[in-house]
């Protein structure tokens, strides 16, 4: 028996081991090119071409960030990406609730065939849908505008936020709904000072993901605006490569300060964002 239990031991203890350096691992292969993208956003331009290359700067400089902020172009780019998100986030978190909150607690004809559709457009790769959409928003004359880039994130926004909120709604009790009712409240009443309260993490997680969605996009971004001060932060980042040179250093700092505010968001939101999501996709 203790030679039995002392072999269990050494066995679980070999388990954590290997458990942890199969996780070091991971963790350096996903954050070193991060870390060489920080590394290179403070050298200078000349250094980032020597061979061989170095790991840290020989010169340190901030000037890829002087030249970024001081430049108001380039914060033009940072502008129009936080007023596409936020708008993109506000109207739909404003229909996945509402659709969310209609799919979970009542009952209307062809309601099987809405959560079909909503369902099969998730399905649907997005740059397939590129040339319609192009096409669709010549027709409406929002071609070369922030509001073509917020309808057309919406199409890829609301069905997910939809399938997120309802699965959210179905883990909270309808007694709570009906306490309301009796109190002589309404249903909006119920929803808005009850239910959104209490989804909070679903909301989170379906607000975070759709930032990170409408930040990063690139393909329709680039297809959808053509004049420099439509462009967004990752269309930015392409326009720094010249046809005679590449200014990588200011590249890095761009992108550095476009991934600040999805790290930002997650490392404030990392619970309600894994707890709504999860809570989301078993009651979905």
């Amino acid at each position: 028996m203790a030679v039995t239990a002392r072999t269990r031991g050494r066995s679980q203890v070999g388990q954590r081991i290997g458990l942890w350096i199969g996780l070091t691992l991971g963790a350096v292969f996903a954050g070193f090119p991060a870390l060489w993208m920080l590394l290179s956003s403070i050298k200078p331009n000349t250094e980032i071409f020597q061979f061989p290359p170095t790991f840290l700067p020989e010169t340190f400089t901030l000037s890829a960030y002087t030249d970024i902020l001081t430049s108001s172009e380039k914060l033009r780019f940072f502008l129009n990406s936080y007023a596409v998100a936020s708008a993109v986030v506000l109207l739909t978190l404003f229909a996945g609730i509402m659709a969310g909150y209609a799919l979970s607690r009542f009952t209307f004809p062809l309601k099987s065939l809405v959560n079909t559709v909503v369902i099969s457009v998730q399905a649907v790769p997005p740059i397939t849908l590129l040339i319609p959409y192009f096409g669709l928003v010549v027709w409406l004359k929002l071609y070369d505008s922030l509001w073509a880039l917020i309808l057309t994130y919406m199409v890829a926004t609301i069905p997910y936020a939809i399938l997120m909120m309802t699965g959210y709604f179905n883990t909270i009790p309808k007694e709570l709904d009906e306490a309301v009712k009796v109190d002589g409240g309404s249903s909006m009443r119920a929803l808005w000072q009850v239910l959104v309260p209490t989804a909070r993490p679903g909301i989170v997680s379906v607000g975070a993901y759709t930032f990170m969605v409408a930040w990063n996009e690139f393909l329709f971004a680039l297809t959808l605006t053509q004049s420099r001060s439509n462009r967004t932060v990752p269309v930015g980042i392409q326009l720094l490569m010249g046809e005679h040179s590449f200014k990588w250093s200011e590249m890095m700092a761009m992108s550095v300060l476009g991934c600040l505010p999805v790290l930002v968001l997650f490392l404030f939101f990392q619970r309600q964002f894994v707890s709504g999501i999860t809570a989301g996709a078993v009651k979905a």
